[in-house]
């Protein structure tokens, strides 16, 4: 009999204990910059310039963060389940704590892809973190941060759906359920599957569904809880 299915729903929550900056938290990294000029696909067509140069140094910033307790409780529990990460976030903290299964609805900030052919995707390396508009691929193509923009469709998320549908049990840490498609990740769990909700300041619309178990705490206290819980379960 195979493990249990585990499938972790995370958001900026989780790496902000790493020192990764939020644009919804006061004092965040967007606080001076309006979203919509960095991180939509219209600002990328009117100003291409700035959003490469937004997101170099978002990279810049990155390196010299850390994965945190929560990124690495989450592949400790990967002993006894078999775990999902869906992640909104950009970053690669999940991988370089060990995660083995790590699906990101909202693009990784270390990858470039084609502005002509979404499917074309290139890594960047601690050598070349910084690109422009006249940066081009291997194979020649002008390229783009490998961001999913406003107003632009997601295309993991009929994924993310299927994961979440199979799912034993479905944990979601530190995002505000405001987000979507990816807050209505957690109306696709089956009847019955366990559902808890790590986030020092949990959505009200949480606390009114039926069936999840708040742990009102930061990402690194909850996910020790929740690993108590859980291994408490199996005893």
């Amino acid at each position: 009999m195979g493990k249990p299915k585990l499938v972790i729903s995370s958001g900026a929550g989780i790496s902000a204990e790493s020192g990764i900056s939020t644009f919804r938290d006061a004092g965040g990294l967007w606080e001076n910059v309006p979203v919509m000029e960095v991180a939509s696909a219209d600002g990328f067509r009117r100003n291409p310039e700035k959003v490469h140069q937004f997101y170099n140094e978002r990279r810049h910033a990155l390196l010299k963060a850390e994965p945190n307790a929560a990124h690495k409780a989450l592949v400790d529990l990967e002993k006894d389940y078999d775990v999902y990460v869906i992640t909104q976030n950009v970053d690669d903290l999940h991988e370089r704590a060990g995660s083995r299964n790590v699906l990101h609805l909202h693009g990784e900030l270390m990858k470039i892809r084609s502005v002509s052919d979404p499917e074309y995707v290139e890594s960047l390396d601690i050598e070349h973190l910084d690109t422009t508009p006249a940066t081009r691929g291997k194979n020649g193509d002008l390229m783009r941060p490998h961001i999913v923009f406003f107003q632009e469709p997601v295309p993991e998320i009929e994924r993310a759906i299927e994961i979440v549908h199979n799912a034993d049990i479905f944990v979601v840490v530190g995002t505000s359920l405001v987000v979507y498609p990816a807050a209505g990740l957690i109306e696709c769990v089956r009847p019955g599957v366990p559902i808890y909700y790590i986030d020092p300041h949990p959505a009200k619309a949480a606390e009114m569904m039926s069936g999840v178990t708040i742990i009102k705490a930061t990402a690194t206290e909850g996910m020790e809880r929740l690993k108590e819980i859980l291994r408490g379960n199996k005893a």
